[in-house]
This record gives structure tokens, C-alpha cells and sequence, in this order.
């Protein structure tokens, strides 16, 4: 394992996760003497207006995926509309290699409790919620024990801290369904639906959740919050890059050394992130990686200096994603870790369009041919209509999602397709096994 440089160790910047190695900084005594809901009582002495445009000089960006400012999504609630608002908190991380909420909620949950306030009192919403993965049993009671002892130290429920506010918070467990990620099809759930993506417009902040308008945001969203209100928002900005500011939980998993969470200031450069992670495995030398999890084009090694921020990964052609890098190395297959991916994306379509149910059905048949020894040089036009068919025409980001994995690695590793296609590499899946396979 080689030792980070002095200027690399530096570019780590504990913020959300500075509680984390804190002894029961799951508890709520514990939070309050690491200056946990101090930012809500400074908040609640601030007119809502100010709190939504504080968000917006900071330039917190969503931490889901899409990298939407928050500030100006919160600024989409009408006011003064006579409905209730709601705040709807995305916990649902499902995404293949994503791994930055669940140790958030699991070992400093009251971090998102209060940014739920503060973000809450900004919207005028009385009602929030946090819609967590079925699957996550641990973190959830966390959640649950936190928003319990919130409520007894009077920072929910009516008139919190004297201040005339009033908030409810549920934590909902969902059944484990991925398409519930996407926003839409998480309002649909909540309300006792089946999972499924809603047409659009009208959007979330106009008629979201029970047809009121609502604000949907990532853990790490809301989380960041309550440290913008207690340091500011050029405090903030000191970290990051100048269109994506603030510090971002970067997970590291494969063929690396110590495979974590590394959270640093926006724009740091996978070779750096790799150092931080004690290298490369030995004998291990980087080939491909995804920036964003599995639903984000691929890069390879020639990308190793990639600043990881929003436009730095999109310059590549990619998307920063959830900052999911699953690293692999010349001893991993692309065309076999695509089609793994494909599988997943197969299950977990929700089947509402045709492209992405009927799409991922026959492109990971075709994978299933190639990787047995069965494949032609017509599945690979086969796969890339399939892909480019999908892409930008299902109803909403899991078609586009398990497409991506497809073009890229077709753009750059055909070569591997084709050696498995003209017999250069053993067949990796038995077909006879697959037969009626779904």
C-alpha cells in the first residue's frame, strides 16, 4: 500500500462525515455537543426568503445524481398558494456501487434531521418525509430513534423552539424497489401506489406529493444544509470548484486498496482519490471505472485525471452521477460487468414503457449469447440500435441508465466483444444453464 502525499491528504474535507468515527453520534446528546441543531436555532431567527436564498449564493447542487441547484428548487414552491407544501427526502439509494447515504443515516442521522427542518421551515412545509430503502433495516431504526428523540427535545412537532413553526417528519420504508428512486415514482409510492414513473409536467413543485407542491432532495442534500446556515455560503464555496462548490462523499469500491468513503472539496481527480485509497490492488492496473455509478458512461484509464466535479465529467462525456466509482482493473471484463449491470436494470424496470421493458429484455439475451461463445458480429448492431433506442425515449432515467453502460463500453472495448464473439476468450456463461433463464 503506497502512503498519500502531504498535498493529497490535504484535499480531504470532513464535513458531512466528520461525526462519523464520533463515538454514539447517532444519539442525540452526543449531536448536541458537536454543535448539532445549532444551525436550526440560527435558522429559525432568519425569515424563510433568506434561508432559500443563502442556499442559492452557496451553490449547493443535488446530490442525487442530477447536480440541480437546491436553492432554486426550493424558490419553485409557490407561496402563498393556500396548500400544503410538503419536503420529501430521497433515501432510496439503490444505485449499483452507491454507498454515501446509507453510513450518513446510519451514524450521524440527526445531520439530515435537521437540515429536514431548516429546509422545511424554508418551504413552509408542516409535513416531511424520508422515503428509505426497504432493505436498509439499520439505518432506518436509527432514523426512527433520531426522529423520536427530535420530537422529546421539542425540534419537532408544534412550536419548535418557540418559534410558531410547526413540523411533522415520517420515516417511510419502502419495499426495496429501485424505480422508487426516481422521484416521481417515489410520490406514487408514498401515497400507496404501485412504484411507477408519473408524466410530466406537471412537476413535484407545482403537484407533487397528494397533488401539492413538494421539494424532493437527496440525503446529502439536506444534510449539507445545517453547515451552510453555521458557516455560510462563502465558507462553503471555499471548497469545490466555482460552478460546483462544497465538499462531496466520494465512494471507492473495487480494485483498490481500502475501497470507503472519501469526502473532498468537488473537483478532485480520480488519480488523487485512488492515492487516498492506498492505491491500485497489487497487480491490479486500472482499465475502466464509472464516475457515478453504474447508470454513467464508463471511462477508462486515459480519464484518470478527470476533475471529478459536474462539468469536469461531463466535459468527458459522463455524469458525475452519486460520485459511485466502481474501479476495475485489466483483470476485469467490460463486457461481462456490463451485462451483470443489464441484469439488474432487466429486474428492476418497472415495465411502464416499452423501450426499457422490452429493450433490457433483449439486450441482456444478447449478453447471455456473446458471453457463452454463441454471439455474431450482428449482435453487437443489434445491442447499439437496442441501446440508442432506449436512450432518451423511456419515460424516465432507468432506460437511459442501463443504456449507457452499452455505448460506452461498445465505444471502448469492442475489442473485447469481439474477442469473445471470434473465440480469442473463453465463454464466461454456460448457455445450456441459461436456457429459460429470465
Amino acid at each position: 500500500m503506497t502512503q498519500p502525499r502531504r498535498e493529497v491528504l490535504e484535499k480531504l474535507t470532513p464535513v458531512l462525515t466528520k461525526r462519523w468515527l464520533s463515538p454514539d453520534a447517532w444519539k442525540i446528546d452526543v449531536y448536541e455537543r458537536l454543535d448539532g441543531y445549532a444551525a436550526l436555532k440560527k435558522a429559525l431567527d432568519v425569515h424563510p426568503d433568506d434561508l432559500i436564498q443563502l442556499v442559492k449564493d452557496s451553490g449547493l447542487r443535488g446530490r442525487g445524481g442530477a447536480g440541480f441547484p437546491t436553492g432554486l428548487k426550493w424558490g419553485f414552491i409557490p407561496q402563498g398558494d393556500g396548500k400544503p407544501h410538503y419536503l420529501v427526502v430521497n433515501a432510496d439509494e439503490g444505485e449499483p456501487g452507491t454507498c454515501k447515504d446509507l453510513p450518513l443515516m446510519t451514524y450521524d442521522p440527526h445531520s439530515l434531521v435537521e437540515g429536514i427542518i431548516i429546509a422545511s421551515y424554508a418551504i413552509r412545509a408542516n409535513r416531511a418525509f424520508i422515503y428509505i430503502r426497504g432493505e436498509a433495516v439499520h439505518a432506518a431504526r436509527r432514523l426512527r430513534a433520531a426522529v423520536k428523540q427530535a420530537y422529546a427535545k421539542g425540534y419537532l412537532g408544534t412550536n419548535i423552539l418557540g418559534s410558531g413553526f410547526d413540523l411533522d417528519l415520517v420515516v417511510h420504508s419502502g419495499a426495496g424497489a429501485y424505480i422508487c428512486g426516481e422521484e416521481t415514482a417515489l410520490l406514487d409510492s408514498l401515497e400507496g401506489f404501485r412504484g411507477q414513473p408519473r408524466l410530466r409536467p406537471p412537476f413535484p413543485a407545482i403537484a407533487g406529493l397528494y397533488a401539492s407542491p413538494t421539494v424532493v432532495n437527496n440525503v446529502g442534500t439536506i444534510a449539507s444544509v445545517p453547515y451552510i446556515v453555521l458557516g455560510g455560503a462563502d465558507w462553503w464555496k471555499s471548497m469545490g470548484t466555482e460552478k460546483s462548490t462544497g465538499p462531496m462523499i466520494y465512494s471507492l469500491s473495487g480494485r483498490v486498496v481500502n475501497p470507503g468513503q472519501y469526502e473532498c472539496g468537488l473537483g478532485i481527480t480520480l488519480r488523487e482519490l485512488i492515492e487516498l485509497a492506498g492505491g491500485m490492488k497489487p497487480g491490479h492496473n486500472l482499465k475502466f471505472w464509472t464516475p457515478g455509478g453504474s447508470s454513467t458512461p464508463l471511462l477508462t484509464a486515459e480519464h484518470i485525471d478527470t476533475p471529478m466535479d459536474f462539468e469536469g465529467v461531463a466535459a468527458q462525456g459522463s455524469l458525475l452521477g452519486t460520485t459511485a466509482m466502481q474501479i476495475f482493473s485489466d483483470q476485469d471484463c467490460p463486457v461481462y460487468a456490463t451485462w451483470r449491470w443489464l441484469e439488474f436494470y432487466h429486474h428492476e424496470s418497472c415495465g411502464k414503457c416499452t423501450p426499457c421493458r422490452e429493450g433490457n429484455y433483449w439486450m441482456v439475451r444478447t449478453y447471455r449469447r456473446i458471453l457463452s461463445g454463441e454471439g455474431t458480429h450482428a449482435d453487437l448492431d443489434t445491442l447499439l440500435d437496442t441501446a440508442n433506442n432506449i436512450f432518451g425515449r423511456s419515460f424516465c432515467g432507468l432506460g437511459d441508465g442501463a443504456a449507457t453502460p452499452v455505448m460506452s463500453t461498445l465505444n471502448f472495448f469492442r475489442q473485447d466483444y469481439l474477442d469473445y464473439i471470434e473465440g480469442r476468450t473463453a465463454p464466461r456463461l454456460n448457455a445450456k444453464a441459461l436456457v429459460g433463464a429470465h
